[in-house]
């Protein structure tokens, strides 16, 4: 956390447009002398909050570009600092020369993210609103833009402040009969301290559901393709992915590595990785194959099982054995195309297995609606209270869960100060998601994935 004020901080600039070719560029600079400096290159006064049409100057006096400047007084701004954008047009030949201007002036060039970083420092935004300004920019649809503008809207960050609050009070309950150590717990409004523990807990399950749809959200599912020798796995992959990323040929074993594939399914991104066929036996090569697909499948959020529809049974115990840990599956019965008789019954009731014909493409819509329903959830397809959330924060969610449910077996147990010291941990754990407790190497690890000029 950086101790200066923010009189002496740095006045830092860049460009805050994308880069190439464009109808509109804009240069943003924020810190003490921004309105200074922008006022040089603009050879005027600039008042707050207006748009002046102006001429961006070089040293010599000479007009790099025509625009619009813009000056936003401290602490009403986006930093909470004075802020100004001088707004031209696109080329990157003009915005480098007003950039370059403004160095000249006493700014410096702004790393990725620090204009978000003041806006946090200064409490303009918490840590989660500020990592959902990247979000936002980084959506791949409207539905991942939405959730990623509620999250900075404060969505997210008010259920944690609320369960925040309702911890809070179970401390201040718990550290008070502390000090009445020689009194029984329910003489000291025990039944009312465990609602409070069961109704924190509820909150804290519900968030901690809607933050994993908000990261599968943002970041996609990791979905692992498997199944036995020739099921077609590598021609569900070739089909998701629109090419022939994989070969495909009629001998068992052709894949043996693993092949990885990010695509974006209905607005769903997934990473995919083809795997080797599973079963008994093989080269070793094949068996190293094996290996690395099971070593995958830990990691992965989805498995994406495919079966011969033909003979859906052969080869399913080898793959139920290694997909028993992955939190989410959906069985394909591929090949539809060759079947002559209809669909083979399913004997088990393995979620309906969706009938699919990898090489024409048949079943492909029914294939896309689970896997958005696996991805984000039911509920999220209404789009109400969907926010985006980061691995961080159902880290900490899962370590705040996990703390309140020590002390709750502590206060079973009448340990009041071993209550009160998982208390602590569980509310410090949700203090990391807003930045209410913080690192500064966290800090900068977040802000340094943001893009420059934001």
């Amino acid at each position: 956390m950086r101790n200066d004020s923010v009189a002496d901080r740095d006045t830092i600039a860049a460009i805050a447009t994308a880069p190439g070719a464009g109808g509109v560029g804009i240069v943003r600079l924020s810190g003490p002398h921004a309105r200074a400096i922008g006022e040089t290159i603009c050879a005027r006064r600039l008042t707050a909050r207006h748009a002046h049409h102006v001429r961006f100057g070089d040293a010599d006096g000479e007009a790099i570009d025509d625009g619009i400047a813009l000056y936003f007084a401290a602490p009403a701004s986006y930093t909470g600092e004075d802020v100004v954008e001088l707004q031209g047009h696109g080329g990157q030949a003009v915005l480098q020369a007003v950039l370059a201007r403004a160095c000249a002036l006493g700014a410096r060039h702004a790393r990725p993210g620090e204009f978000s970083e003041r806006a946090f420092l200064e409490g303009r935004l918490d840590l989660a609103q500020a990592e959902a300004v990247a979000d936002l920019i980084a959506a791949g649809d409207v539905r991942a833009a939405r959730a990623a503008r509620r999250a900075l809207d404060g969505e997210f960050s008010r259920r944690v402040e609320a369960i925040a609050a309702g911890l809070l009070a179970i401390r201040v309950h718990v550290e008070a009969a502390i000090d009445f150590a020689d009194e029984p717990l329910d003489t000291l409004g025990g039944d009312a301290l465990r609602a409070d523990f069961d109704r924190v807990a509820t909150e804290l399950d519900q968030l901690l559901a809607a933050a994993q749809r908000g990261r599968r959200l943002r970041d996609g599912l990791h979905a692992v393709i498997v199944g036995p020798p020739n099921a077609g796995k590598s021609s569900l992959l070739n089909l998701l992915a629109g090419s022939d990323r994989a070969i495909v040929t009629d001998i068992a074993g052709t894949t043996r590595d693993l092949l990885h594939e990010v695509v974006r399914v209905d607005g769903v991104e997934l990473t995919l990785v083809d795997t080797a066929g599973l079963r008994e036996g093989g080269d070793v090569i094949e068996r190293e194959g094996m290996r690395r697909a099971s070593e995958e499948l830990q990691r992965a959020d989805l498995a994406i099982v495919v079966l011969d529809a033909r003979d859906p049974e052969a080869g399913t115990a080898a793959v139920a054995d290694a997909i028993r840990d992955v939190p989410r599956t959906l069985w394909l019965h591929n090949k539809a195309d060759l079947l002559e008789d209809g669909p083979m019954p399913a004997t088990d009731a393995r979620e309906s297995p969706l009938l699919l014909s990898a090489r024409t493409g048949a079943g492909i819509e029914a294939f896309h609606a689970r896997l958005r329903e696996l991805a984000i959830g039911e509920a999220a397809d209404a789009g109400e209270g969907a926010f985006t959330a980061r691995a961080r924060h159902v880290d900490a969610l899962l370590r705040a869960r996990s703390e309140l449910a020590d002390a709750r077996g502590q206060l079973d147990h009448e340990a009041l100060e071993l209550a009160a010291e998982a208390l602590r941990a569980s509310h410090d754990a949700l203090g990391e998601i807003t930045g209410r407790v913080r690192a500064d190497d966290l800090l900068g690890h977040i802000f340094s994935s943001f893009c420059i000029g934001k």
